[in-house]
């Protein structure tokens, strides 16, 4: 009975448990997924904020380019890998490159 009393917000999803095999290969799949994904945009994200900090500390302009060109590869490779979708990838690679310009 306490049970029921308690809210239902209060209470955690519980993970489903699937009963087809083709639907337990599927969460499989795209958890794997996930997880690949996740650590590629987070390799993304480190070598982004390399190059800010090397903007802000005013680097060689080599050093910045030779680090806005690692972005853009590893953005193009992202798109090419479905990590990322391509307009993604364009706003992002143009607003660091104006970054810059500045």
């Amino acid at each position: 009975m306490a049970e029921d009393t308690a809210p239902k917000a209060a209470k955690k999803k519980a993970v489903v448990k699937v009963k087809k095999p083709s639907a337990l290969k599927r969460n499989l799949q795209s958890e794997k997924k996930r997880l690949r994904n996740r650590s590629y945009r987070a390799s993304v994200l480190t070598s982004i904020r390399a190059f800010e900090s090397s903007l802000n500390q005013k680097e060689a302009p080599e050093a910045i380019k030779t680090k806005l060109n690692t972005i853009y590869s590893l953005m193009d490779k992202g798109v090419k890998k479905g990590v990322y979708k391509p307009q993604k990838a364009a706003r992002t690679k143009a607003r660091l490159t104006a970054r810059t310009s500045k």
